[in-house]
């Protein structure tokens, strides 16, 4: 499930900025470091079944890598091209949400962890021109590019340690997120 994101300033599109090569604010920048940053301890909400990890896989369609691009469709976070004369249409695309999530919960994680915690810099202010799947991972490694949980045990352990996640989905929410993806993790372990 692909999600594209902007926000407003009433009609004004608040990640656009016509003087930045990408045409960002350093608001959207803001807001792809929150992403990037809180990416892993937010896959077991976004990516919330032992199947969602099927589909990340690299090589494949769906984003592996913790990152960000204008082309590269190999990132978790694209920024689509812009057009002169469509600021309104400066987004970005968050591209690892499996569609079978719950979007409820996925939708006030992202935004909520987003605004509260986004304050930061990207790590990079380059986007990633190369495909990530192309690069061994040494070459990864030296560009800071990390990975998503490869399982849901993986994001299981991650959401745990999450204070970001335990706020935003509240405390009642959070456990029974975490019990029952346990079971779910143990019932297909098991067989």
């Amino acid at each position: 499930m692909h999600t594209h994101q902007s926000l407003f300033r009433g009609d004004a599109n608040a990640f656009y900025d016509r003087n930045d090569p990408y045409h960002l604010s350093g608001l959207a920048k803001s807001y792809i470091a929150g992403i990037m940053r809180h990416a892993r301890e937010m896959a077991a909400v976004t990516n919330q079944w032992v199947n969602s990890y099927k589909r990340l896989v690299p090589g494949y369609e769906a984003p592996v890598y913790v990152s960000w691009a204008r082309r590269n469709r190999s990132a978790m976070i694209r920024v689509p091209m812009y057009k002169p004369g469509k600021e309104k249409a400066t987004r970005i695309e968050f591209r690892s949400p499996d569609p079978a999530c719950n979007p409820y919960l996925a939708f006030a994680g992202d935004a909520w962890g987003r605004l509260k915690r986004g304050q930061g810099k990207l790590r990079s202010s380059r986007s990633h021109r190369r495909g990530h799947y192309e690069m061994d991972e040494a070459a990864r490694e030296r560009a800071g590019i990390t990975s998503l949980p490869g399982s849901l045990f993986e994001a299981l352990q991650e959401v745990e340690q999450s204070t970001l996640v335990r706020e935003t989905l509240g405390e009642h929410i959070f456990e029974k997120l975490i019990a029952n993806k346990k079971i779910e993790w143990i019932g297909t372990a098991s067989t």
